[in-house]
């Protein structure tokens, strides 16, 4: 069974939902933002847990209005449902554009769909309830929304590194299989992405793994035993880069006023710095990391050394030189 619905949202709310299909790469054949299919699984994911919040956050208000004792049983239900209305779920602007979308269900989602329409409307329109849910998953840190996106991903590999079982997935666009001994999950403070830090035992290397691009996740019955020095080094890249695992390198560059401004502005990916001497900025970072980091500083950022990372990003200055001498 298919049903459509119109769901009014402000601009904002559409634009931050929009937002996060885009970064948990919910894509068309023709690389557009599917909003639908992340709608979907936001459903099908987070109902239950959005109706467990609330329920305790009604009961908690209505306790401590039970607590006045001139108050009514039945007036602080009532207090307490239009402070929830009021105060909690009404946090879109009234004076910011609205649009509508429409929210095309089926399957799991149209039955969710179903159970709210029948079950917990009350004086509420259908719409109202799934744009507060939507601000409710919204008003959550990046890396718990990736978590209720892919909730069983999530769930699968959290059993695997309980239970010390090796694991098998795809990346998202290849059906290459690969299998690796899961250590940890770890989250990325600048990217605010989760990843999975593990040991591929076939190519002996650790490995890391953004787990918004995992698929067919599945839990083997092989055990593997846990190697304490694998995972020593993995939780300290887990605490400082869990997206790049690569080894560190000493780099040293030069930074111009402006390039220090930059620095502090530039928080995405931002390699920590080791030490400062006057113009020079000292780091023990992977090289790759680096690389990609410094590539937007230009002349405010000149990298001294080492030799392999000058050379690198030499080469991508000249190259983008060369393309617009062409275009000129």
């Amino acid at each position: 069974m298919t049903e459509k619905y119109k769901i009014y949202l402000s601009e904002d709310t559409k634009t931050r939902l929009v937002n996060d299909a885009e970064l948990f790469e919910f894509t068309r054949d023709d690389g557009t933002v599917n909003l639908n299919g992340f709608l979907k699984e936001l459903i099908v994911n987070y109902f239950e847990q959005y109706r467990n919040d609330n329920d305790e956050l009604l009961n908690s208000i209505l306790n401590e209005l039970k607590s006045v004792k001139t108050l009514k049983t039945k007036d602080a239900s009532y207090l307490a449902d239009r402070i929830i209305k009021t105060y909690i779920n009404n946090n879109e602007t009234s004076t910011g554009k609205s649009t509508v979308i429409t929210l095309t269900v089926s399957g799991e989602s149209y039955s969710i769909i179903k159970i709210i329409e029948n079950n917990l409307l009350k004086d509420k329109s259908l719409s109202g309830y799934m744009k507060d849910m939507f601000l409710s998953y919204l008003s959550i840190p990046r890396n718990k929304r990736e978590e209720i996106i892919f909730k069983s991903t999530y769930e699968s590999i959290a059993k695997a590194i309980s239970e010390n079982k090796l694991i098998s997935f795809s990346s998202r666009g290849s059906d290459f299989k690969t299998i690796v001994e899961p250590y940890l999950i770890a989250t990325s403070k600048e990217e605010q992405f989760s990843y999975l830090l593990c040991h591929d035992q076939k190519r002996r290397k650790n490995r890391s793994f953004r787990i918004s691009r995992l698929s067919n996740v599945f839990v083997l019955t092989h055990t593997f035993e846990r190697d304490k020095e694998t995972e020593e080094e993995l939780i300290r890249k887990g605490l400082r880069s869990p997206h790049s695992l690569t080894p560190d390198v000493h780099a040293v560059v030069r930074m111009t006023d402006h390039g220090k401004l930059m620095y502090k502005m530039i928080v995405k990916n931002r390699p920590a710095v080791t030490k400062i001497d006057g113009n020079l900025y000292h780091f023990d970072w992977p090289e790759m990391q680096l690389e990609d980091y410094f590539r937007r500083f230009g002349k405010d950022g000149v990298v001294i050394s080492p030799k392999s990372l000058r050379k690198k990003l030499r080469n991508y200055y000249e190259n983008a030189l060369g393309v617009y001498e062409e275009g000129s």
